[in-house]
């Protein structure tokens, strides 16, 4: 229900722009198809469509903000085409077409979004997941389930393996709690796999059509990450894209290539007012450069404009969100992701790549090294600008917080593919309207 939603979203959209400029044409006596306000109306379309998409329409809202938000995405859009035109010298589009879409699309917009919120509530009762592992497991599945899944599931019941495995007569404490709670799936962590008497009534579940399993299974399926309570060297021997598919190399080199072109053009156009901002509330140095471990281990110097005073950066603290060393222009800069622009440049010289596990400073991967189990292997692809760790968890600044990255990191090595770097695009741009800086 909710992929329908997003696409009567889109099919609305593409309706009401398109009819009300069919309408506007027969009214003045004009041949819609054959003149090129159809290929405005197409281009509005896409505003239209991007603008309710970075504002969260129609899946990542919730009801009492529909219409807040749907207003949100269509003024954008609408006030977006209204400018163009207004630079362009010339009506691209009637304004009755651009502003009665709007209107018109305020209510199908709160419409798809209740119909999406429909079809999350039917997806976490559909999905009622009981786990046995350790408390700590249960707790954090219950948090990332509440966060950001990838399908929506509800914790119902936890068991710790000596709990499922008390088994006495007449008695099977698993088998209980799955009728007790109407679970539809059992997760078991690696603990609970070991554990003859637990996997016995797992069998008999599934038996009866209960789906089972495993906890790095369902993370993997549901959450997007591999566990680390879960990992074993052997588990780790899949394959990588960047090292074991030639074509999806060769392919993501392009893509990172084409990119780069298109933000040194727009590192061109933000330089001038870069400057003028910098000596007005950024004194000091317009670029700041710091190494970073790249792909192999190896280190490289990676750009940003300085956002921070000229005696904060340096080695030695992790950067925090709303950093009180930011300066007053540096905050606007990350609030906008401007000052990642400079990284083009990275890209272009195969240092960077769009997509990848975010680089970080030599000194904590060495001891991230040390505390981590497996964190080198980050270092086997080339590091991207942005990554599925920073589309899927909040910014972190602690050695628990890169823990909890590499889990995500892990899931994008085992699955890197143009699909998954699609979604962490998509995801990234969603973030950038959103204005989380960091």
């Amino acid at each position: 229900m909710q992929r329908a939603a997003r696409y009567l979203l889109v099919g609305g959209t593409a309706a009401a722009v398109i009819g009300l400029g069919l309408a506007h044409a027969t009214i003045h006596d004009e041949v819609y198809f054959r003149s090129f306000r159809l290929w405005w109306a197409l281009a509005y379309i896409i505003l239209l469509c991007a603008s309710a998409y970075a504002i969260g329409l129609p899946n990542l809202v919730r009801g009492r903000q529909a219409p807040v938000a749907a207003l949100g995405a269509v003024a954008v859009a609408a006030v977006g085409m209204s400018l163009f035109q207004l630079v362009a010298g010339t009506a691209l589009l009637p304004r009755f077409v651009v502003f009665a879409a709007a209107l018109t699309l305020i209510p199908w917009y709160v419409l798809c979004t209740a119909l999406a919120l429909k079809g999350r509530a039917g997806a976490q009762e559909r999905d009622r997941v009981v786990i046995v592992g350790d408390t700590s497991e249960a707790e954090s599945l219950r948090d990332e389930l509440a966060r950001t899944p990838e399908r929506h599931a509800q914790l119902v019941g936890a068991l710790t393996c000596s709990e499922a495995s008390a088994v006495e007569t007449g008695r099977y404490p698993l088998e209980a709690l799955v009728g007790r709670t109407g679970a539809t799936l059992v997760a078991l962590a690696q603990s609970a796999q070991a554990e003859e008497r637990v996997v016995a009534q797992a069998a008999d579940l599934h038996a009866a059509g209960v789906r089972i399993r495993t906890l790095t299974g369902f993370c993997s399926e549901w959450l997007g990450r591999l566990p680390l309570s879960e990992l074993e060297r052997a588990s780790l021997l899949f394959d990588i894209g960047d090292l074991h598919r030639a074509t999806y190399a060769r392919l993501k080199r392009i893509v990172d290539v084409a990119f780069a072109v298109l933000g040194l053009m727009l590192l061109a156009i933000a330089i001038p007012f870069i400057v003028v901002g910098n000596l007005v509330a950024n004194r000091g140095p317009l670029f700041f450069r710091q190494p970073r471990v790249g792909r192999n281990g190896e280190t490289f110097r990676i750009l940003k404009f300085r956002t921070m005073r000229t005696d904060a950066h340096g080695e030695g603290e992790w950067t925090a969100e709303d950093d009180p060393r930011l300066t007053p222009f540096g905050r606007i800069l990350r609030r906008l992701h401007i000052d990642e622009l400079p990284q083009m440049l990275n890209i272009l010289q195969g240092e960077l790549s769009v997509v990848g596990p975010r680089p970080e400073q030599p000194r904590y991967v060495d001891e991230l090294i040390e505390k981590i189990p497996f964190y080198e292997l980050r270092h086997l692809v080339r590091p991207g600008l942005t990554g599925w760790a920073q589309v899927k968890y909040e910014y972190g600044a602690t050695d628990s917080d890169a823990l909890e990255k590499l889990q995500y990191d892990f899931f994008y090595l085992q699955n890197q593919s143009v699909s998954l770097d699609v979604r962490v695009i998509r995801r990234t741009i969603r973030h950038v309207f959103d204005m989380a800086g960091r």
